[in-house]
């Protein structure tokens, strides 16, 4: 055990639960840091090539320690991951790997202070989104995790720029306006089909709808290569002359190649390739950068770059990192030895405020960290002269967001200033002719559209709602048939809409409670409202208006029998498979949602925004209605499984959403499984996550589909595109579905007075194979019922109960009751946690119930360590109830005598038994959770004899004795003597020790010299065992020796050694004589 394990065991022995009193002082002690990287051999940031750095710049911080005179020193433990079995190999296949390392860290407690990696995004992206399903406190130190879906997280820092910082650079260098730089707006982003994991999440950050960049500066991605030579190829109908792209000096070369237009004076492209010191070794530029700004890293590197992964000496700026994340870690880990002693003690773990808002040198010059944990640095644009030379045109500091330029007299072949980003147009004269005419028509048309729409809006707005008359509207009786709640997600918060069920103009409707609302609509509402009415379609729910009652505003809308299509799908018994909703009524499903929404989308209402398989009913003709829509001002779309992926990245509805979550509950309907299942995923958040961050999609299995099912697959498949603009609208889906009914119809050759026959049939076999299959369940649920009971209650109580709902108390002239309780229970409690006390008593009473069974007894009840058994009743046995319960009480006892705790093992547990006969009354008491109780005065003599016994030893008073003496058992026992009992005076008692032929093995009691002394010894035999149980084993397991015990250090310690046991006097054999045992 680590030497502050002691520490940690005596804080816990002093009840301090406050934070872990080992964290940070083992950090001191041996500093761990974990690596968890990809292993491979083709990514420069593999662990086969970082390792030896991470190695090194701990030997460095060694003897940084040794000459400070620090006592602690950092370790290493390398955990890669390895992607090459995926179908993708590298980080795109990464996602689960790096959380998966990291639990399997946390779960055997081998998780240091420290993580160093991963560089893949993916990876790193679920380790920081599950922070605090993980509860990880450990700071990440990243060289990489460039992707914004890494930003502002908890606990990681990165060594190197992320996407954020290039974002931020081409957000304000744009709008830079100097005397060789003019402001631009508008950009082209080239996002290569191949990327380097740098150069995807730099160009991505630059492509996402939702980037600062795309909101701030106007640009157009181009993301393949013919996309780009159209552009270039056409100066006049381009938008900019701006062109940015991510790589290397081959890659614009590449570019070049294949479209030599790209080659003008006019464009100007802005090269991103940070990593990579050529521009500083080789000041020689290639000819084909002569109109390249090259985006880079600044100067400061103490190594030189060799990207050749197959040299023994190949090094790079991600190596360079890891290494000099070891360096911050020593850094911050003698600013905390330097705490004071008292203040290190309460550190829970390496607080991540430490690595951040600092400052370090490494091998790669001076590192800033804001306070994100984001690298700052002052990133060089360097231009190419036209003498074809390397020169540093400006530098830009991503703490500030400034821009300085450094070369006021630059030598390239834009002039003395770059060019402007539009590029020059030339109108002929008629074309300024058809502009001017096409303007004015535009401008015509949109005032008429607005003044028509202005007028129509008036219209709307003067129309004043009126709620329908409560007296018009009967509530049903509020039971749980006719009250139900509906949970609708709103901006991320579950919130519970009353729903009741109504009576209105002679048809049941369904009241939905419309939350934050006294009835005085605004002007929105009334809008969406009065559109809510005019909706009348089959496959769309009938909305009546509103009404006003007490308890609040209520929207009246059509109720629909048989539920949300979500639970039709999951009853498998009331619906099955292949006979009644077999694959022609699964498509006459899918038809009815696309018809409903086809009608949904050329209404007013134009959106649905919120559709998924919970809010399309089911009617009892098993058409499928639509329900939820219009609702806008009152319900807000939540980002759930059913939303398309553009809306899960930026709030919003569109027409196009709503055809992506009618694919998602196509496939439902298809495999009648969860929402959006997959065989390799389950997690609801890991699915959005990857929804969200990458092209993912449920299951569809094209490969053992029938063509008819294939159709019917790729209609699916379009329909949840990831490009919204290649989805089908409804009224073609539509159409295609309704094409697939037809066929099917013409393929069997049968008509539709056929086919319903045909179902008719099939619905009658089905009704009555689902009649046996509940009346077999409905028996099997009723035998457990009873089974339950039967365990509860006496069987003839039960039977009284279920006859007659009354059981009526009786009076037994005779029974026999039996007490039982622990000796120094709270002492054990004191020293054992609330789930140890529940497994102990668990433990001994099912022992003790597994003795009840053989004997005929009633167990009554346990009241904490009490337990309570009575013979003779409900049942009456004659004579036998006194039998059965000594009988039992001996096995018990014998038990006992074998019994080991779990959690103290060595400690002896000691019983009290007390044994009494005599009259007493018996009924079930109580409505909520009714008990067979006992009462009369043989309750309490027999409690008095259990509380005034002896451990391991059985009390039985004088009538049972007496009974006992009237059967032909012979039972042992011994007088104990005159014993008060309080209640009852002094009265003769008796011990019982056994039954004549009979081995039962009984435990040896203690004497009764040593009694009082029970409680104080056994608090000690307790600590010590705890005690014992905290140290580590040394050479070899020694066996569990009680407390007390003492060896003999005089012995060899090689030799095997039996300790001698002394335990307490009380604990010795009692001695008595048997001159007063009886035989009954």
């Amino acid at each position: 055990m680590y030497p502050g394990g002691l520490w940690f065991c005596f804080c816990a022995l002093l009840g301090i639960l406050a934070a872990p009193c080992w964290g940070v002082r083992q950090c001191l002690i041996g500093t761990t840091i974990n690596v968890i990287l990809l292993e491979d051999k083709e990514s420069p940031w593999s662990l086969k090539f970082v390792r030896g750095e991470i190695l090194k710049a701990i030997a460095t911080e060694s003897a940084v320690n040794t000459a400070q005179g620090v006592a602690f020193n950092l370790t290493a433990n390398f955990g890669g991951f390895n992607t090459t079995f995926y179908r993708h190999a590298g980080c795109r296949s990464s996602a689960c790997e790096g959380v998966d390392e990291l639990k399997n860290l946390m779960n055997s407690g081998n998780l240091g202070c420290a993580v160093l990696g991963p560089t893949c995004t993916y990876a790193t992206h679920q380790m920081v989104d599950l922070e605090k399903g993980l509860r990880l406190r450990t700071p990440i130190i990243s060289a990489g995790s460039f992707g914004l879906s890494c930003d502002y997280t908890l606990n990681l820092q990165r060594l190197l720029p992320p996407a954020r910082k290039i974002s931020d650079f081409f957000i304000h260098f744009w709008k830079e306006n100097n005397k060789i730089k003019p402001e631009w707006m508008t950009a082209y982003v080239y996002k290569k089909q191949s990327n380097t994991e740098d150069c995807f999440w730099y160009i991505n950050a630059l492509d996402a709808d939702s980037s600062n960049f795309s909101q701030n500066i106007t640009r157009t991605v181009l993301r393949k290569p013919e996309d780009l030579n159209e552009v270039l190829k056409s100066p006049k109908n381009r938008t900019s002359n701006l062109f940015i792209m991510c790589g290397s000096p081959m890659d614009v070369l590449e570019v070049k190649l294949r479209s030599p237009a790209a080659d003008s004076s006019d464009n100007l492209f802005i090269l991103i390739d940070l990593f990579n010191d050529e521009y500083y070794k080789n000041t020689t530029s290639l000819p084909s950068m002569k109109n390249v700004l090259v985006l880079t890293m600044p100067n400061t590197r103490s190594y030189t770059i060799n990207t050749d992964l197959k040299d023994n000496n190949t090094m790079n700026d991600y190596m360079a990192a890891y290494h000099d994340s070891v360096i911050l870690i020593g850094k911050v880990m003698r600013e905390i030895v330097e705490k004071p002693h008292w203040e290190i003690q309460q550190m829970e773990f390496v607080n991540v405020n430490y690595f951040r808002n600092t400052t370090f040198n490494g091998s790669a010059g001076i590192y800033k960290l804001d306070k994100y944990g984001d690298r700052d640095v002052n990133l060089t644009i360097i231009y190419t002269t036209t003498d074809n030379k390397y020169s540093i045109l400006f530098t830009f500091d991503t703490e500030h967001n400034q821009t300085t330029v450094v070369e006021t007299q630059p030598s390239f072949i834009w002039g003395h200033r770059l060019p402007d980003f539009s590029p020059d147009s030339g109108i002929a004269s008629h074309d300024i002719v058809v502009i001017v005419l096409a303007v004015t028509v535009v401008v015509v048309a949109t005032i008429a559209f607005i003044f028509y729409r202005q007028n129509r809006t008036e219209r709307l707005h003067r129309k004043r709602w009126s709620h329908i008359h409560s007296y018009l509207i009967t509530l049903l009786e509020s039971n749980e048939l006719n009250v139900v709640s509906l949970k609708i997600e709103d901006e991320g918060k579950k919130k519970n809409f009353k729903i009741r069920r109504a009576f209105y103009d002679k048809k049941v409707v369904i009241l939905k409670e419309l939350k934050h609302s006294d009835g005085n609509f605004s002007e929105t509402q009334r809008i969406e409202l009065n559109a809510l009415l005019q909706i009348d379609y089959d496959t769309l729910t009938k909305f009546y208006g509103t009404v006003k009652f007490d308890q609040g505003v209520f929207g009246v809308f059509e109720y629909v029998e048989r539920g949300s299509l979500r639970y039709v799908l999951n009853d498998k018994i009331s619906y099955p498979e292949e006979t009644f909703m077999d694959w022609e009524f699964k498509i006459s499903i899918m038809y009815d949602i696309a018809k409903g929404m086809s009608y949904l989308h050329t209404s007013d209402i134009q959106v649905h925004g919120r559709l998924k398989s919970t809010n399309c009913v089911v009617d009892n003709r098993m058409v499928v209605k639509i329900t939820d829509f219009g609702c806008n001002s009152f319900l807000s779309p939540g980002k759930d499984l059913w939303t398309a992926p553009e809306h899960l990245r930026k709030d919003g509805t569109s027409q196009k959403g709503d055809v992506y979550s009618f694919g998602i509950i196509s496939q439902e309907i298809v495999l009648r499984k969860s929402t959006f299942y997959t065989e390799g995923c389950s997690d609801r958040a890991e699915k959005l996550t990857r929804v969200k961050m990458s092209y993912f999609r449920p299951d569809l299995n094209f490969e053992t589909a029938s063509e008819k099912e294939a159709e019917v697959y790729s209609l699916i498949k379009s329909c949840w595109d990831e490009d919204p603009e290649k989805r089908p609208d409804f009224k073609r889906v539509e159409n295609c579905l309704g094409k697939i009914i037809s066929n099917i119809h013409n393929q069997d050759n049968e008509s539709y007075m056929d086919n319903m026959i045909r179902r008719l049939q099939m619905y009658s076999r089905n009704l009555e194979h689902l009649v046996e299959e509940r009346t077999v369940l409905y028996k099997a649920e009723r035998d457990r019922a009873d089974c339950l009971n039967f365990m509860l209650l006496p069987g003839p109580v039960v039977k009284s109960l279920k006859e007659s709902g009354v059981v009526e108390p009786e009076l037994y002239e005779e029974v026999t009751i039996y007490f039982s309780d622990i000796v120094g229970f709270t002492t054990l409690c004191q020293y054992s946690t609330p789930m140890e006390v529940v497994d102990m008593l668990n433990d001994i009473y099912k022992g003790f119930d597994s003795i009840v069974d053989h004997h005929d007894v009633y167990k009554v009840e346990t009241i904490g360590d009490a337990y309570m058994v009575t013979s003779g009743l409900p049942k009456r046995n004659g004579n036998r109830h006194a039998v059965d319960i000594c009988c039992m009480a001996l096995d018990i006892l014998a038990f006992m005598g074998n019994f080991q705790l779990r959690h103290l093992p060595g400690i002896p547990v000691w019983i009290r038994i007390g044994i009494h006969s005599g009259p007493c009354a018996a009924g079930v008491v109580g409505m909520k959770m009714p008990r067979y109780c006992l009462f009369g005065d043989t309750v309490n003599t027999a409690s008095r004899m259990e509380s005034t016994g002896h451990p391991l030893r059985i009390h039985v008073s004088q009538p049972t004795i007496d009974i006992l003496q009237r059967t032909d058992c012979k039972f042992e026992y011994e007088i104990r003597g005159e014993t008060y009992l309080k209640g009852k005076g002094t009265e003769t008692t008796y011990w019982l020790t056994g039954e004549t032929g009979e081995d039962y093995d009984l435990p040896t009691p203690p004497t009764t010299e040593n009694f009082q002394r029970l409680q104080q010894d056994l608090a000690h035999m307790i600590l010590t065992c705890l005690e014992r149980r905290s140290q580590p084993s040394i050479r070899r397991k020694k066996p569990t020796r009680c407390p007390g015990e003492e060896e003999d250090d005089d012995r060899d310690q090689d030799s095997e050694v039996e300790s001698e046991r002394q335990h307490p006097e009380y604990l010795h054999l009692a001695t008595v004589d048997n001159t007063l045992s009886t035989f009954l």
